[in-house]
Order: C-alpha cells, then structure tokens, then sequence
C-alpha cells in the first residue's frame, strides 16, 4: 500500500493531538514518551478509529494493567 503525503500529515497531527492530550493528562511525563504512546496508539485500528482526544481519554480510563 503506497501512502500520499497527505496521509502523513493526518497521521502525523492525529498523533500530535493524541500526545497533546495525554500531556494534558500526565503534565510531568516527558513529552517525547507521550509522543511514543500516541504513534503506539495510532498503529492499533481501534484507537486509530477514534478522534485523537477521544482515544487519549479512553486509553487512560482503562488504567494502567497490573503486572502479570
């Protein structure tokens, strides 16, 4: 599948807005592990599916998983 720069821009202000939020969320966490977690978040269809704000908010009502 070939992508077109403009699939670049979105996927690129997606992800911005994404760690934006997050940022928001988690004032004190560096913002390039924020940036990291949006593209983690970006690569899955579900959260991808979902306006970047939207999926931030939801990703972090999920809680964080207990170690196994």
């Amino acid at each position: 599948m070939k992508t077109t720069g403009q699939e670049i821009v979105d996927a690129n202000q997606w992800i911005a807005k994404c760690a934006a939020r997050l940022q928001q969320q988690w004032p004190r966490v560096e913002p390039d592990d924020l940036h990291d977690l949006a593209c983690d978040l970006f690569g899955t269809k579900k959260w991808r599916a979902m306006p970047p704000e939207e999926a931030a908010l939801e990703w972090l009502r999920q809680g964080i998983p207990e170690a196994a």
